[in-house]
């Protein structure tokens, strides 16, 4: 309490976390290299509303026309299988969930692949690895 007998009031806005922190500051990178490499954003962090469904990082079109769903991995180490090590059955299924939840508003769904872009965030600038066509809808 104040000198004047007052609760202090807690700030209204949430403190950002370093790993919240870092996942956006990679999926900034990620995205500006697949920028430099001709692909144009259509959205970003899309998610599937209710519990349990999936989340996409990035949405681009491909300059083939091809609709990419884009997840973003960031480590700072390779234990463990490093970023790519990180992408496991699970979360595949809840990506393609959420990739055919986006499709189901189109009349005529485009094309599509699942890409992987890995930020290595141990180098200085930061190293990008683009896996294209990483995985499959299961």
């Amino acid at each position: 309490m104040d000198f004047l007998g007052k609760r202090p009031q807690r700030p209204a806005v949430k403190p950002v976390d370093s790993t919240t922190a870092r996942g956006q500051l990679a999926e900034d990178a990620a995205l500006a290299y697949l920028q430099a490499q001709g692909l144009k954003l259509v959205e970003r962090n899309y998610r599937t509303p209710g519990r349990g469904g999936g989340e996409i990082d990035l949405i681009v079109r491909d300059r083939d026309g091809s609709l990419v769903f884009v997840e973003v991995r960031s480590r700072n180490t390779d234990r463990f299988g490093g970023a790519a090590g990180s992408i496991g059955q699970t979360k595949q299924r809840r990506i393609a969930l959420a990739a055919g939840h986006y499709l189901m508003r189109m009349v005529v769904p485009p094309p599509c692949r699942f890409d992987v872009v890995l930020v290595d965030s141990s180098h200085s600038p930061a190293a990008i690895e683009w896996l294209k066509a990483a995985f499959d809808a299961m």
